[in-house]
């Protein structure tokens, strides 16, 4: 949460992509400009789900690489409920993927982007045809 608060609040997120969209799976953005360049990433961070919470529609969640500790930018918003996202065990297989937040206003938008037109683009599936861009990101807490 932290990590995504202070990147958020650097201005890390605005003009980046959502760059991978599956209908029924999950839509991801925070690490590519327009031009499907990677964005510097900070340091990785330590897997935290284990903290209870669920890969649920419309929940967001930490994105990674087979490495459970290997976060740093990307996030994915859940499109249904993954429960096989959801964590297990300490262990490679099971750590699953780390959700830290959720949509509280918006999934209208959320579900326009799902279904976009998607190709393969700069070495990626799954890539939206026309760009999806995230203007900015704000952080809210809810009282």
């Amino acid at each position: 949460v932290n990590s995504f608060i202070f990147l958020a609040n650097d201005g890390f997120y605005n003009g980046v992509l959502f760059h991978r969209t599956i209908p029924n799976f999950m839509i991801q953005g925070g690490g590519f400009d327009p031009s499907m360049q990677e964005n510097a990433n900070r340091d990785c961070i330590e897997n935290e789900a284990d903290n209870g919470l669920q890969n649920r529609t419309g929940t967001l969640a930490m994105a990674r690489t087979a490495d459970p500790h290997s976060a740093t930018s990307q996030f994915f918003i859940n499109l249904s409920d993954n429960d096989f996202l959801n964590h297990r065990s300490k262990t490679d297989q099971g750590w699953g993927y780390a959700v830290f937040g959720r949509v509280t206003d918006g999934m209208d938008v959320v579900n326009k982007i799902k279904n976009c037109e998607t190709a393969s683009a700069g070495g990626h599936q799954n890539v939206p045809v026309h760009e999806v861009i995230i203007e900015s990101a704000t952080v809210t807490q809810e009282s």
